[in-house]
């Protein structure tokens, strides 16, 4: 696996994340994430795990689509979690992440919700 930035603040996932995605690099983006993590995605339904996520992010990016920075709201933190979201240019309503320090001090994604969808009735 190369040596890949780490993200030394949680706001700084969401920059690697659109760089990797834009880069096409499914591995990359994988590596923002827990080994254990939880993805609430395609819409309805979760990818779990490192390796799920990759293989998800590898069928995503082979369309080559093109993501934009979004501006992340205040994170909030409590010690060694932080909640980090953005309100997306597509509308799509909100995007939250729990993140969690590593031990080396970067973070990582441990839950990830890309777009809330309203519930059906």
């Amino acid at each position: 696996m190369p040596e890949y930035e780490k993200a030394l603040r949680p706001e700084d996932l969401t920059r690697l994340f659109v760089e990797r995605s834009n880069a096409g690099d499914a591995a990359g983006v994988a590596a923002l994430y827990e080994e254990g993590a939880v993805m609430a995605y395609p819409p309805g339904d979760r990818t779990v795990g490192r390796e799920a996520i990759r293989a998800l992010w590898e069928k995503v990016l082979a369309s080559g689509p093109r993501f934009e920075q979004e501006q992340p709201l205040p994170t909030l933190i409590s010690g060694d979690i932080a909640l980090t979201s953005t309100p997306p240019k597509d509308g799509a309503g909100a995007r939250a992440q729990v993140v969690r320090r590593q031990p080396d001090g970067s973070w990582l994604r441990l839950l990830d919700q890309p777009e809330f969808v309203p519930p059906t009735r």
